[in-house]
Protein backbone atom coordinates (compact mmCIF):
# COMPACT_ATOMS: atom_id res chain seq x y z
CA UNK A 1 0.00 0.00 0.00
CA UNK A 2 1.30 3.28 -1.18
CA UNK A 3 0.26 4.91 2.01
CA UNK A 4 1.78 8.64 3.73
CA UNK A 5 2.73 8.78 7.02
CA UNK A 6 1.71 11.28 9.13
CA UNK A 7 4.50 14.14 9.15
CA UNK A 8 5.03 17.35 10.67
CA UNK A 9 3.96 20.01 7.54
CA UNK A 10 7.81 21.06 7.33
CA UNK A 11 8.13 17.49 5.96
CA UNK A 12 5.53 17.84 3.03
CA UNK A 13 6.65 18.19 0.48
CA UNK A 14 9.28 15.12 1.69
CA UNK A 15 6.20 12.97 2.60
CA UNK A 16 4.41 13.43 -0.34
CA UNK A 17 7.36 11.46 -2.37
CA UNK A 18 7.12 8.16 -0.61
CA UNK A 19 6.72 5.40 -2.89
CA UNK A 20 6.51 2.16 -3.70
CA UNK A 21 9.82 2.36 -5.23
CA UNK A 22 12.62 3.70 -3.82
CA UNK A 23 16.61 3.58 -4.39
CA UNK A 24 16.93 1.91 -0.89
CA UNK A 25 19.42 -1.24 -0.81
CA UNK A 26 17.52 -4.15 -1.54
CA UNK A 27 18.09 -7.92 -2.19
CA UNK A 28 15.94 -8.01 -5.38
CA UNK A 29 17.55 -6.01 -8.70
CA UNK A 30 15.26 -6.11 -11.13
CA UNK A 31 15.61 -2.96 -13.64
CA UNK A 32 11.78 -3.01 -14.58
CA UNK A 33 10.73 -3.91 -11.16
CA UNK A 34 10.26 -7.57 -11.96
CA UNK A 35 7.27 -7.01 -14.06
CA UNK A 36 8.50 -10.04 -16.71
CA UNK A 37 7.02 -12.44 -13.96
CA UNK A 38 3.84 -10.13 -13.19
CA UNK A 39 2.87 -9.91 -16.90
CA UNK A 40 3.53 -13.47 -18.05
CA UNK A 41 -0.01 -14.85 -18.94
CA UNK A 42 -1.70 -11.28 -16.79
CA UNK A 43 -5.19 -11.24 -17.58
CA UNK A 44 -7.03 -7.73 -19.11
CA UNK A 45 -10.64 -6.52 -19.25
CA UNK A 46 -12.12 -5.60 -22.40
CA UNK A 47 -13.42 -2.44 -22.36
CA UNK A 48 -14.63 -2.05 -25.81
CA UNK A 49 -18.06 -2.91 -24.64
CA UNK A 50 -18.19 0.02 -22.49
CA UNK A 51 -20.21 2.88 -23.99
CA UNK A 52 -19.94 6.88 -23.73
CA UNK A 53 -21.98 8.27 -21.46
CA UNK A 54 -23.68 11.34 -22.72
CA UNK A 55 -24.65 13.36 -19.55
CA UNK A 56 -21.16 12.14 -17.48
CA UNK A 57 -19.10 13.27 -21.01
CA UNK A 58 -20.78 16.93 -20.52
CA UNK A 59 -19.18 17.56 -17.20
CA UNK A 60 -16.33 17.89 -18.83
CA UNK A 61 -13.76 20.82 -19.37
CA UNK A 62 -14.91 22.95 -22.00
CA UNK A 63 -11.46 23.21 -23.01
CA UNK A 64 -10.74 19.48 -22.91
CA UNK A 65 -8.20 18.01 -25.44
CA UNK A 66 -10.12 14.64 -25.87
CA UNK A 67 -7.01 12.67 -24.34
CA UNK A 68 -7.17 11.86 -20.68
CA UNK A 69 -3.44 11.79 -19.99
CA UNK A 70 -3.17 9.36 -16.42
CA UNK A 71 0.50 9.25 -14.74
CA UNK A 72 1.20 6.15 -12.97
CA UNK A 73 4.02 3.92 -11.47
CA UNK A 74 4.25 0.85 -13.79
CA UNK A 75 6.39 -1.21 -11.49
CA UNK A 76 3.24 -2.26 -8.93
CA UNK A 77 1.34 -5.75 -10.25
CA UNK A 78 -0.96 -6.47 -9.84
CA UNK A 79 -2.25 -2.40 -10.37
CA UNK A 80 0.05 -0.85 -12.63
CA UNK A 81 2.92 -2.35 -14.37
CA UNK A 82 4.59 -2.86 -17.86
CA UNK A 83 3.06 -5.88 -19.88
CA UNK A 84 2.14 -7.27 -22.66
CA UNK A 85 4.13 -9.41 -25.34
CA UNK A 86 6.35 -6.92 -25.46
CA UNK A 87 6.97 -6.08 -21.61
CA UNK A 88 6.58 -2.39 -22.31
CA UNK A 89 2.57 -2.24 -22.39
CA UNK A 90 1.02 -0.67 -19.62
CA UNK A 91 -0.97 -3.77 -17.73
CA UNK A 92 -3.35 -3.38 -14.44
CA UNK A 93 -6.26 -3.35 -13.05
CA UNK A 94 -5.72 0.33 -12.53
CA UNK A 95 -4.83 0.68 -16.23
CA UNK A 96 -8.03 -0.87 -17.33
CA UNK A 97 -9.90 1.31 -14.67
CA UNK A 98 -8.31 4.38 -16.61
CA UNK A 99 -9.03 3.02 -20.56
CA UNK A 100 -12.71 2.21 -19.08
CA UNK A 101 -13.26 5.97 -17.88
CA UNK A 102 -12.04 6.93 -21.00
CA UNK A 103 -14.97 5.07 -22.62
CA UNK A 104 -17.36 6.43 -20.11
CA UNK A 105 -16.33 9.90 -21.31
CA UNK A 106 -15.39 9.09 -24.91
CA UNK A 107 -11.86 10.14 -24.29
CA UNK A 108 -8.48 8.71 -25.72
CA UNK A 109 -6.32 7.74 -22.76
CA UNK A 110 -2.56 7.88 -22.33
CA UNK A 111 -0.94 5.70 -19.23
CA UNK A 112 2.54 7.89 -18.60
CA UNK A 113 4.82 5.89 -16.53
CA UNK A 114 6.65 8.11 -13.77
CA UNK A 115 8.41 8.25 -11.15
CA UNK A 116 5.70 7.52 -8.03
CA UNK A 117 6.96 10.40 -6.04
CA UNK A 118 6.66 12.67 -9.25
CA UNK A 119 3.12 12.30 -10.05
CA UNK A 120 1.54 14.50 -7.60
CA UNK A 121 3.70 17.39 -8.73
CA UNK A 122 2.85 17.01 -12.15
CA UNK A 123 -0.78 16.61 -11.82
CA UNK A 124 -2.27 19.55 -14.03
CA UNK A 125 0.65 19.99 -15.92
CA UNK A 126 1.95 16.79 -16.99
CA UNK A 127 -0.72 14.42 -16.08
CA UNK A 128 -4.54 15.12 -16.07
CA UNK A 129 -5.06 12.32 -13.31
CA UNK A 130 -3.07 10.40 -11.38
CA UNK A 131 -4.51 6.44 -10.89
CA UNK A 132 -1.45 4.78 -9.61
CA UNK A 133 -2.22 2.94 -5.87
CA UNK A 134 -2.91 5.90 -4.01
CA UNK A 135 -3.44 5.84 -0.08
CA UNK A 136 -5.65 8.56 0.71
CA UNK A 137 -4.81 10.42 3.67
CA UNK A 138 -5.02 14.05 4.81
CA UNK A 139 -2.03 14.87 3.61
CA UNK A 140 -2.26 14.03 -0.20
CA UNK A 141 -5.49 15.75 0.32
CA UNK A 142 -4.19 18.94 1.25
CA UNK A 143 -2.74 19.18 -2.05
CA UNK A 144 -5.05 16.87 -4.68
CA UNK A 145 -8.38 16.34 -4.45
CA UNK A 146 -8.98 12.21 -4.42
CA UNK A 147 -11.98 9.99 -5.50
CA UNK A 148 -12.13 6.90 -3.57
CA UNK A 149 -11.94 3.86 -5.81
CA UNK A 150 -10.73 0.32 -4.01
CA UNK A 151 -10.01 -0.66 -0.57
CA UNK A 152 -6.16 -2.21 0.15
CA UNK A 153 -4.93 -3.62 3.62
CA UNK A 154 -2.02 -5.53 4.50
CA UNK A 155 -1.56 -9.39 3.93
CA UNK A 156 0.99 -11.96 5.38
CA UNK A 157 0.90 -14.44 2.69
CA UNK A 158 3.18 -18.06 3.32
CA UNK A 159 3.66 -21.53 1.21
CA UNK A 160 0.56 -22.94 0.10
CA UNK A 161 -0.48 -25.51 2.96
CA UNK A 162 1.64 -23.40 5.73
CA UNK A 163 4.51 -25.87 5.66
CA UNK A 164 6.35 -24.51 9.11
CA UNK A 165 2.50 -23.78 10.44
CA UNK A 166 3.15 -20.04 11.32
CA UNK A 167 1.11 -17.95 13.07
CA UNK A 168 0.39 -14.45 12.13
CA UNK A 169 -0.36 -13.47 15.82
CA UNK A 170 3.46 -14.38 16.05
CA UNK A 171 5.87 -14.28 12.95
CA UNK A 172 8.86 -13.44 15.89
CA UNK A 173 11.78 -15.41 14.70
CA UNK A 174 10.49 -15.89 10.82
CA UNK A 175 12.61 -15.09 7.62
CA UNK A 176 9.71 -12.11 6.44
CA UNK A 177 10.37 -10.77 2.32
CA UNK A 178 8.51 -7.27 1.74
CA UNK A 179 9.02 -4.91 -1.69
CA UNK A 180 11.12 -1.35 -0.60
CA UNK A 181 9.04 1.94 -0.05
CA UNK A 182 5.78 0.29 0.68
CA UNK A 183 3.94 0.71 4.04
CA UNK A 184 4.82 -2.74 5.29
CA UNK A 185 8.44 -1.93 4.76
CA UNK A 186 7.52 1.07 7.41
CA UNK A 187 5.72 -1.77 9.17
CA UNK A 188 8.00 -4.72 9.20
CA UNK A 189 10.92 -2.93 11.55
CA UNK A 190 8.38 -2.07 14.15
CA UNK A 191 7.05 -5.68 14.03
CA UNK A 192 10.73 -6.74 14.82
CA UNK A 193 11.48 -4.48 16.94
CA UNK A 194 8.19 -5.59 19.15
CA UNK A 195 9.15 -9.14 18.89
CA UNK A 196 12.34 -8.10 20.73
CA UNK A 197 10.93 -5.65 23.48
CA UNK A 198 8.80 -9.03 24.91
CA UNK A 199 12.22 -11.44 24.28
CA UNK A 200 11.79 -12.88 21.26
CA UNK A 201 13.85 -13.62 18.22
CA UNK A 202 13.57 -10.66 15.60
CA UNK A 203 11.90 -10.87 12.56
CA UNK A 204 15.09 -11.29 9.81
CA UNK A 205 13.66 -8.58 6.86
CA UNK A 206 14.64 -8.87 3.46
CA UNK A 207 13.83 -6.52 1.17
CA UNK A 208 13.54 -6.14 -2.67
CA UNK A 209 12.85 -3.38 -5.27
CA UNK A 210 10.57 -6.05 -7.23
CA UNK A 211 7.21 -7.34 -5.66
CA UNK A 212 7.77 -10.58 -8.33
CA UNK A 213 10.86 -11.02 -6.07
CA UNK A 214 9.26 -11.12 -3.13
CA UNK A 215 7.12 -13.80 -4.44
CA UNK A 216 9.45 -15.67 -6.07
CA UNK A 217 11.62 -15.89 -2.97
CA UNK A 218 8.32 -16.68 -0.92
CA UNK A 219 7.81 -19.99 -3.56
CA UNK A 220 11.30 -20.59 -3.33
CA UNK A 221 12.02 -20.96 0.42
CA UNK A 222 14.11 -18.17 0.91
CA UNK A 223 11.94 -16.02 3.05
CA UNK A 224 9.30 -17.80 5.30
CA UNK A 225 6.04 -14.68 4.79
CA UNK A 226 5.55 -12.12 2.31
CA UNK A 227 4.26 -8.99 3.85
CA UNK A 228 2.30 -7.15 1.27
CA UNK A 229 -1.17 -4.76 0.05
CA UNK A 230 -3.91 -7.36 0.10
CA UNK A 231 -4.46 -7.17 -3.59
CA UNK A 232 -0.77 -7.91 -4.16
CA UNK A 233 -1.06 -11.05 -2.04
CA UNK A 234 -4.45 -11.95 -3.75
CA UNK A 235 -2.74 -11.66 -7.12
CA UNK A 236 0.49 -13.78 -6.11
CA UNK A 237 -1.84 -16.61 -5.47
CA UNK A 238 -3.04 -16.52 -9.28
CA UNK A 239 0.66 -16.03 -10.21
CA UNK A 240 1.71 -18.71 -8.73
CA UNK A 241 -1.22 -21.01 -9.93
CA UNK A 242 -1.81 -21.50 -5.97
CA UNK A 243 1.67 -22.03 -4.75
CA UNK A 244 1.28 -19.27 -1.84
CA UNK A 245 -1.97 -18.37 0.12
CA UNK A 246 -2.87 -16.17 2.75
CA UNK A 247 -2.09 -16.22 6.67
CA UNK A 248 -4.34 -14.58 8.78
CA UNK A 249 -6.11 -11.51 8.02
CA UNK A 250 -6.60 -8.32 5.90
CA UNK A 251 -5.11 -6.03 8.09
CA UNK A 252 -5.22 -1.92 8.44
CA UNK A 253 -7.82 -1.22 5.35
CA UNK A 254 -7.57 2.29 3.62
CA UNK A 255 -9.16 3.62 0.66
CA UNK A 256 -7.17 4.54 -2.34
CA UNK A 257 -8.19 7.16 -4.73
CA UNK A 258 -7.85 8.81 -8.29
CA UNK A 259 -5.82 12.25 -7.88
CA UNK A 260 -7.14 15.53 -9.93
CA UNK A 261 -5.87 18.93 -9.23
CA UNK A 262 -8.00 20.76 -7.06
CA UNK A 263 -8.10 23.43 -9.62
CA UNK A 264 -10.06 21.32 -12.16
CA UNK A 265 -13.24 20.89 -10.33
CA UNK A 266 -15.17 19.80 -13.99
CA UNK A 267 -12.89 17.25 -14.76
CA UNK A 268 -13.21 15.93 -10.79
CA UNK A 269 -16.70 16.02 -11.40
CA UNK A 270 -16.49 14.05 -14.68
CA UNK A 271 -14.31 11.27 -13.02
CA UNK A 272 -15.99 10.91 -10.06
CA UNK A 273 -19.67 10.63 -12.18
CA UNK A 274 -17.40 8.20 -14.63
CA UNK A 275 -16.27 6.03 -11.56
CA UNK A 276 -19.68 5.67 -10.02
CA UNK A 277 -20.98 4.76 -13.17
CA UNK A 278 -18.27 2.03 -13.51
CA UNK A 279 -19.51 1.09 -9.69
CA UNK A 280 -23.14 1.54 -10.57
CA UNK A 281 -22.94 -1.27 -13.66
CA UNK A 282 -20.86 -3.54 -11.75
CA UNK A 283 -17.81 -2.86 -14.25
CA UNK A 284 -15.25 -2.23 -11.75
CA UNK A 285 -15.91 -5.49 -10.02
CA UNK A 286 -15.93 -7.07 -12.95
CA UNK A 287 -12.31 -5.63 -13.61
CA UNK A 288 -10.85 -6.57 -10.33
CA UNK A 289 -12.36 -10.13 -10.83
CA UNK A 290 -10.61 -10.47 -13.76
CA UNK A 291 -7.32 -9.70 -12.16
CA UNK A 292 -8.59 -12.21 -8.92
CA UNK A 293 -8.77 -9.61 -6.40
CA UNK A 294 -11.31 -8.22 -4.52
CA UNK A 295 -11.77 -4.48 -2.62
CA UNK A 296 -14.21 -2.65 -5.30
CA UNK A 297 -15.91 0.40 -3.70
CA UNK A 298 -19.33 0.77 -3.99
CA UNK A 299 -19.19 4.69 -3.35
CA UNK A 300 -16.56 7.12 -5.73
CA UNK A 301 -16.05 9.37 -2.79
CA UNK A 302 -14.31 12.70 -3.13
CA UNK A 303 -11.74 13.53 -0.69
CA UNK A 304 -13.43 10.59 1.81
CA UNK A 305 -12.59 11.27 5.57
CA UNK A 306 -9.99 8.53 6.68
Amino acid sequence: MRRLPVLATSALAGALSLTACTNAVSEGAGGNGGTSDASAAAPSYDVSTIGKVDDIAAKLPADFDGTLTVGANLQYAPAEFFGGADGQTPTGYDVDLANALGRVLGAKVEVAHAEFASIIPGIGTQYDAGISSFSINPERVAEVDMISYISAGSTYSVQAGNPKGLDAADLCGTTMGVQTGTVQDEVVDRLSADCQAKGAEPIEVLRYTSQADVTTNLVGGKIDVMYADSQVGQYAEVQTQGKVEQLGEVTDTAPQGIVVAKDDPELTAALQAAMQHLMDEGVWQDILATWGVSGALDSAELNPTV
